[in-house]
C-alpha cells in the first residue's frame, strides 16, 4: 500500500511506538507504510501479521523481513529471525533507550494495535473525512466524491474494499500530509472513507476511529438482511454514521428514502438532502440514460439549474451524482469544478461491458447482486440497442426479504427482457416472478449453477444482443463471463 499525501510529514515507526506506550524511540524516528501481505512488503514498511481463516500472517513475518520492511507486529511468539530485535509490548518493562532495525513488536492484538494507532494518527493530521454508508452504491459514490474533490483539494478515497475494521484503519495508517498545525482547513486533505457493516455497531466503531466531519447515506435495502436484521435494524444501523458527526459537521442524505430522511432527526449537524423531489436542497430532473455514453440530466439548487453529463451507466447513476454534486458543495466548489469532476473519465467501476459470441454486447456486472442493484442493471439494459437477455442469479444474505426480493427482479426482468436465464436454487424465485409478470415460460430457462449456465446462454445468443450478466459472488457469474468471451 502506497503512502498518501503530497506533503508534509508521514507516520514513522517512533509513531506507532507512541500511540501504543508513550513512548519516544529516536532510533525508529523512520516513516513506515503499513501491509498485511508479505509479498507488498519492501523497505520502509511495517508488517501486521494477521491470523486469518486461511493463512496465518504469523508464518510469513521472515518474508517480509527478508524483503526489507523495517518491522513487523505479532501477537504470538515466533521463532527468533536473525538480526531482528523483539519489542514486546504485552510485558513492557521501561522505555527502551534504543531499538534497532528490523523489529518485531509483539502486541496482545494485531488488529487493535492496527486500530489504536489509526486513532491516534487520524488526531495528529489536518485532514476532514467524509464518510459514505449505504446499503447499495457506496463504492460509486465514494469515487464519485473523490473525483469532484480533486478539483480543488488533495484527495485520498479508501483503496479495494477497505471499508471495515480492518481496511479503514489501514486507509488512515496509510495517510500523509500536513499537522493539524500547519494551515488553515480550507488546505486539509479530504479523505474519503467507505464505511461498510456487516451488523449493527459496526459503523459506529468505524466512526469513533474515523471520526468524520461529513456524512453520506446512500439508501437502505435488505442488503445483509440476513444478518443486519429488518429495514428499520438496517437504518439504525447505517445511522451511526449520522449520530457520529460533530454539530459542526453536515449530513447529506437521500430525501427520496423515508429512512434516511428521517436520519436528520438524530443529529446536531447540519442537513444537505438530495434526491428526485424537488423538495430536496438538491435535486435531479430530466434525466436520461445515453447507454454506454452515461447519462445526463439537470441539477437544481436554490433557483439555479445546470446541466450535467456523467460516464456513468444506468439511470439510477444520478444519485451518485447528485451525492458528488452535494459533497462539492458542502466542502466549497464552485459549479464549474463540480461539473468537471463529474464529468471525469474512470468512473464507472464494477460494471464494465465486453464482446461476445456474434458480436453480442455483454454488461459484466458480476461483483455482486442485491434486489436493488439488480433492477438498476435492468434499467440499464432497457437502455441499450438489440434483443435483451438477462442472465441472473441468486442473490444472497436477504433474511426475510429473500423470497420478495427475488421476485422484484423478476417483475422487473420481464419487463426489460425478452430472454430470462435465471442461475441457481433461489434464482427460480426469479422466474417465478417474471412469469408472474408476463414473460412467457419458453423465454425462460433455469441452470443449477454458472458451468451449466454457460451452455445455455452461448446457445440462445444472436448478433446485436445485448446480454446482463448479475449475481451474487458465491454464485461466480463471472465464469459465464469468461466462457462467453472466450468464444469470441
Amino acid at each position: 500500500m502506497a503512502s498518501w499525501g503530497s506533503r508534509g510529514r508521514r507516520l514513522t515507526l517512533s509513531d506507532f511506538i507512541h500511540a501504543l506506550t508513550g513512548w519516544a524511540l529516536d532510533s525508529l524516528d523512520v516513516p513506515v507504510v503499513p501491509v498485511i501481505d508479505s509479498r507488498e512488503a519492501q523497505p520502509g514498511s511495517i508488517f501486521f501479521a494477521f491470523a486469518g481463516e486461511n493463512v496465518d500472517g504469523h508464518s510469513y513475518v521472515a518474508d517480509a523481513l527478508a524483503r526489507g520492511a523495517a518491522a513487523a507486529v505479532v501477537e504470538r511468539d515466533i521463532p527468533v529471525l536473525e538480526g531482528a530485535e523483539i519489542l514486546d509490548l504485552t510485558a513492557p518493562d521501561a522505555e527502551p533507550r534504543s531499538v534497532h532495525m528490523p523489529v518485531v513488536v509483539r502486541v496482545r492484538s494485531v488488529l487493535e494495535a492496527l486500530q489504536d494507532a489509526a486513532r491516534w494518527w487520524r488526531e495528529q493530521l489536518a485532514v476532514r473525512i467524509i464518510g459514505v454508508t449505504g446499503s447499495v452504491g457506496k463504492t460509486t459514490t465514494k469515487e464519485v466524491v473523490a473525483k469532484v474533490l480533486e478539483q480543488r483539494y488533495d484527495v485520498v478515497r479508501s483503496q479495494r474494499s477497505y471499508n471495515n475494521e480492518l481496511g479503514l484503519p489501514l486507509t488512515l495508517l496509510s495517510l500523509g500530509g500536513p499537522t493539524g498545525a500547519e494551515g488553515p482547513e480550507s488546505e486539509a486533505l479530504r479523505v474519503v472513507l467507505e464505511m461498510g457493516m456487516y451488523v449493527p455497531g459496526d459503523i459506529r466503531f468505524l466512526c469513533d476511529i474515523a471520526r468524520p466531519h461529513v456524512g453520506i447515506v446512500t439508501n437502505v435495502e435488505s442488503v445483509h438482511a440476513e444478518h443486519a436484521g429488518t429495514l428499520d435494524d438496517i437504518a439504525r444501523a447505517k445511522r451511526e454514521l449520522i449520530e457520529a458527526l460533530p454539530s459542526d459537521g453536515v449530513a447529506i442524505l437521500n430525501y427520496d428514502d423515508g429512512r434516511v430522511r428521517a436520519m436528520a432527526g438524530y443529529t446536531d449537524a447540519a442537513i444537505f438532502s438530495y434526491g428526485l423531489s424537488p423538495e430536496a436542497d438538491l435535486w435531479a430532473d430530466d434525466v436520461e440514460g445515453l447507454g454506454l455514453q452515461g447519462i445526463r440530466g439537470r441539477l437544481h439548487y436554490r433557483g439555479e439549474v445546470v446541466p450535467i453529463e456523467a460516464p456513468l451507466l444506468g439511470r439510477h447513476s444520478i444519485y451518485a451524482v447528485l451525492r458528488g454534486a452535494a459533497a462539492g458543495m458542502v466542502e466549497g466548489l464552485a459549479w464549474d469544478e463540480i461539473a468537471e469532476g463529474l464529468a471525469a473519465p474512470g468512473l464507472q467501476l464494477r460494471l464494465v461491458t465486453v464482446r461476445g459470441p456474434h458480436g453480442c454486447l455483454i454488461i459484466d456486472d458480476t461483483f455482486n447482486s442485491s434486489p436493488p442493484s439488480a433492477v438498476a442493471a435492468l434499467d440499464l439494459l432497457a437502455d441499450l440497442q438489440g434483443r435483451k437477455v438477462a442472465v441472473l442469479g441468486d442473490m444472497l444474505e436477504l433474511g426475510a426479504y429473500e423470497r420478495e426480493g427475488h421476485l422484484e427482479v423478476g417483475r422487473r426482468a420481464a419487463e426489460v427482457a425478452e430472454e430470462l436465464v435465471v442461475v441457481g436454487a433461489r434464482a427460480q424465485m426469479i422466474s417465478e416472478g417474471a412469469r408472474n409478470r408476463g414473460l412467457s415460460a419458453d423465454h425462460i430457462r433455469w441452470a443449477p449453477d454458472s458451468d451449466a449456465a454457460v451452455a445455455i446462454v452461448s446457445d440462445l445468443l444472436q448478433p446485436g444482443d445485448a446480454v446482463l450478466v448479475k449475481g451474487s459472488h458465491a454464485v461466480k457469474m463471472e465464469r459465464i463471463v469468461r466462457a462467453l468471451t472466450g468464444l469470441v
